[in-house]
């Protein structure tokens, strides 16, 4: 990554805050206006449509501390007091079991407020539910019993008293808030406090229920587990007089008596491997030496000494091999007898240890179960006298401790604060608005920002030329050669010019992304301004597919360098020279042949060549580089390349993408040109001092 690209990164994530600040301020009027009809829309509406809605407010507080004659906690216990305990009474507090009994008591099914259906729907409400049905299949309509039909009123009823009761928890303490949302104050008062009240009575009734179901099946359990131990206490009698068990110390000396045999077998095997591997061995010897070296036998040593001597004594040697072999092949088998001897003694002994461990086992497991099962009864027995003596003496685990008062005011809607928000919030969404409008604008609108962009130095930056249509242009630029535009000509002119100065660019191309930025304008204009020096100049008419010198010039040939390329025509029979511009053109003409190829031929490069020897300064226009590939080519021939750039109009992704094609191709950009500058929008933008803003006393209108 460049120096210029790590720049332009770093600027992208920095966030300028007068820039922001400044697209707010040109926006001024935008957001003003929206944030006033916001809050007139917020005030007519919340004085004409809201309905007001007062809240009432009932206080408990929760238990931790409960008398108890005898210890039941885990019958009818207190709050432990913890997070999760108060959590889960504020669920309680707005449970539906809880919300339908405060309907029946207040018997709110005949309210308007809560039901619905008991109140007309305005003709905004029936619309709505029209195009609801429309837009939303609703199911098929199923006939309900009158039952069925109270039950689902009953239930929109507590469902619309859900949503005008919270309940909350005040932190760090045990005390519960109940609030009640309601059309009328004193019936927001009357349900928070009846939501208090049913909350407690439902606490005392739900002890005395879980009491009175905890006797009942306590005695139950009682009489099962009695049951069970007397069944295991049986088993265990039974099993000790059909047995005849060892003692656990007769068991551990069998147990000591297999692991010396396991030791024991462990140091036969060993010895019967070694046999075997020493039979083995002496089993596949043939020669005399090799026998004589495996046995360590001195006297089979010996006897070999005498054969080397005397081969008489060979058979001496074999009986005297003989011999040791068939004490190897008996401490072998030896070996093994001693091993599956061993090896059996351990299987009874392990047999006797399974024996005695599955008796004794099976004994234990009988006499835990019977101890299990009196324990048991034991526990389960004293907690039915505990609950047995608790019914009747049962408290709730809560109290209120504030009723609730009637409201005077209404809690809803705060106006103020509504039309504030309306205000506010509109502010935001237009100012994200310009934000957002700015941020997907991601063009051009100094220069500054252009070269940190590209890497790439802006050598003339033009402004809009006040001319009727293209063919005044230059009649413009001669009439007012004081003029903004004239001057930053002749800028873009001296850049050009002073980019080498020791070998000033002969051939120069003038191209840009897209068409419609300007390039042509640039090409005639800096033409223009280079005869003012005395130069000899040729224009070039590059974009052949589209040809547009046309539009800026009367009575052009008919014929121009494809002509003379396919050699219909000379080059002196072909250039003109129009009076409003004093440089010498060359158009281009339609051709059967690709302009690529045209353009890559050798006839071409021979023509430029030529055109070398017979003018200062040779300006090509060519066709834009996102669009053909003409520019690319000619860009070979060519001494610099000057890239138009529309001010506030060609986007950084159609330049970024123009100056890869330039690199990947191995061109390099002499300079870009900012053109049809805007100097209000400049100014408009806060960039005056960039551009313009200081020299309207110099330049001509």
């Amino acid at each position: 990554m460049t120096g210029n690209a790590k720049a332009q990164e770093n600027n992208r994530d920095f966030i300028d805050i007068g820039e922001i600040f400044g697209i707010m301020w040109r926006g001024k009027w935008v957001i003003f206006v929206f944030a006033l009809l916001a809050g007139f829309v917020a005030a007519f509406y919340v004085t004409n449509f809201v309905t007001p809605l007062y809240r009432a407010t009932s206080v408990v507080i929760m238990e931790t501390q409960q008398e108890s004659i005898i210890d039941l906690q885990s019958v009818v216990g207190g709050f432990s007091g913890d997070t999760s305990a108060v959590n889960s009474e504020v669920e309680v507090l707005q449970s539906r079991s809880l919300m339908n009994s405060v309907v029946a008591r207040l018997n709110l099914v005949e309210d308007p407020e809560f039901n619905s259906s008991l109140v007309t729907p305005s003709f905004v409400e029936k619309t709505v539910g029209a195009l609801r049905e429309l837009i939303v299949s609703q199911p098929q309509a199923s006939t309900m019993t009158p039952e069925e039909q109270a039950q689902r009123t009953k239930d929109s009823v507590t469902s619309a008293l859900l949503n005008s009761v919270t309940v909350r928890n005040i932190p760090l303490s045990l005390v519960l808030k109940i609030t009640a949302t309601s059309k009328s104050s004193r019936k927001a008062a009357l349900i928070a406090d009846t939501i208090a009240e049913v909350y407690i009575l439902n606490q005392i009734a739900t002890k005395f229920e879980a009491t009175e179901l905890a006797t009942r099946w306590l005695t139950d359990r009682v009489t099962t587990l009695q049951d069970k131990l007397e069944e295991a206490d049986g088993k265990v009698a039974e099993f000790s007089a059909g047995t005849d068990l060892v003692s656990i110390e007769g068991l551990r000396a069998l147990e000591r008596q297999a692991k010396e045999l396991r030791e024991r077998i462990t140091v036969a095997n060993q010895n019967a491997l070694e046999a075997e591997q020493y039979f083995d061995a002496l089993s596949v010897l043939t020669t005399r030496e090799e026998k004589a070296a495996r046995v360590d036998d001195r006297a089979l040593r010996d006897i070999l000494i005498s054969v080397q001597t005397d081969p008489s004594n060979e058979p001496l040697f074999d009986q005297r091999f003989e011999q040791i072999f068939q004490r190897a092949e008996l401490e072998k088998g030896r070996a093994l007898q001693q091993t599956q001897a061993l090896t059996k003694s351990l299987e009874e002994i392990d047999q006797q240890i399974v024996t005695q461990n599955q008796d004794l086992i099976q004994l234990q497991q009988l006499q835990r179960e019977a101890e299990a099962n009196r324990l048991l009864y034991e526990y389960f027995l004293a907690r039915l006298n505990e609950t047995s003596a608790q019914e009747g003496i049962q408290k709730a685990d809560s109290r209120k401790i504030s009723d609730a008062v009637v409201p005077t005011r209404a809690s809803e809607p705060r106006k103020v604060r509504f039309v504030l928000t309306a205000i506010f919030l509109s502010m935001f969404l237009s100012g994200s608005w310009l934000l957002f409008r700015e941020s997907q604008k991601n063009t051009f609108r100094t220069a500054r920002i252009l070269e940190q962009a590209t890497g790439k130095v802006v050598l003339g930056q033009i402004p809009k030329i006040p001319a009727q249509n293209r063919r005044h242009l230059l009649n413009y630029l001669t009439q007012k050669p004081t003029s903004a535009a004239a001057e930053a000509i002749r800028n873009l002119r001296t850049s050009i010019l002073l980019s080498n100065v020791d070998n000033p660019p002969q051939v120069i191309i003038s191209t840009s992304s897209v068409p419609g930025e300007g390039k042509t304008t640039s090409s005639l204009a800096l033409a223009h301004s280079l005869i003012g020096l005395g130069k000899k100049v040729l224009l070039v008419e590059g974009d052949i597919r589209r040809r547009t010198f046309n539009e800026y010039f009367d009575n052009i040939p008919s014929k121009g360098f494809i002509s003379v390329l396919s050699g219909d025509a000379e080059l002196k029979d072909v250039i003109f020279n129009p009076k409003n511009i004093g440089a010498d053109l060359l158009i281009g003409e339609k051709s059967s042949v690709n302009a690529a190829d045209i353009f890559a031929s050798e006839k071409f490069k021979s023509m430029l060549n030529e055109l070398r020897g017979r003018y200062d300064v040779i300006i090509i226009d060519t066709p834009p580089v996102l669009v053909v590939p003409d520019a690319l080519i000619i860009a070979e021939f060519a001494d610099a390349v000057l890239f138009t750039v529309k001010w506030d109009v060609t986007t950084e992704t159609q330049v970024t993408e123009s100056m890869r094609i330039f690199a990947n191709a191995d061109l390099n950009v002499t300079g870009l040109i900012l053109t049809q500058i805007d100097p209000k929008g400049m100014k408009r933008y806060g960039y005056d001092g960039e551009y313009g803003g200081y020299g309207g006393k110099y330049y001509d209108s």
